[in-house]
């Protein structure tokens, strides 16, 4: 009888234990960060399919998205998808495509991280020659590799609320493994006007 009562003693606190853990991975997924996996080639060069990566839910709340993070957010199509892509305008900034080249508030984007020149869709959101504002409360974004990126030349500006948070880490594939780099420099990362900016490359 001891000895069953040992077991059962012994069963319950695995239990125990496996409930504790369980609750802290589910409290860090639901509110402070949680794992991705890349599927397609929009952000190629910078991220492969196949990739893993970490995303923060905890960054917009301590500070504003900014101009070169990589983000996670609800597909506007369907909630129940969820894209990565690089956030290029702030809210009240100006964006412009022409001649295959991205303008920020009428500067011209140096962009080293992006796979080819950015193409506009044909009945996307953004036209041609064509300058937009971004509403307060959105932001606009894309994928680094432009003739294969649903993003807001299509759709246009995003609201915050859809987004999840902010890639921040990749773990797999284990050579690749490390902090993403934003590669804006801090000082242009907020900067509404006279916003010069001068992108560096990222580090992989």
């Amino acid at each position: 009888m001891r000895f069953v009562k040992s077991i059962i003693n012994f069963v319950m606190e695995i239990l125990e234990t496996v409930v504790f853990v369980g609750s802290i991975f589910i409290v860090m997924y639901l509110f402070v960060l949680q794992p991705n996996q890349v599927k397609g080639a929009s952000m190629e060069p910078s991220f492969q399919t196949g990739n893993y990566i970490f995303t923060s839910k905890m960054t917009y709340k301590m500070r504003q998205p900014e101009r070169g993070d990589v983000i996670v957010f609800k597909s506007p199509q369907n909630p129940d998808i969820e894209f990565i892509k690089r956030i290029v305008g702030l809210p009240g900034d100006t964006v412009l495509v022409e001649n295959q080249e991205v303008y920020v508030n009428g500067n011209k984007l140096a962009e080293p991280y992006i796979s080819a020149k950015t193409t506009i869709f044909s009945g996307g959101f953004l036209k041609e020659g064509e300058e937009i504002i971004v509403p307060d409360g959105y932001y606009f974004v894309m994928g680094d590799n432009r003739p294969h990126s649903s993003d807001s030349r299509e759709f246009g500006p995003i609201p915050k609320e859809s987004i999840i948070g902010q890639v921040f880490f990749r773990y797999f594939p284990v050579h690749e493994a490390g902090k993403i780099q934003n590669p804006v420099p801090e000082s242009l990362r907020t900067l509404i006007n006279d916003y010069s900016p001068i992108y560096i490359s990222l580090e992989q």
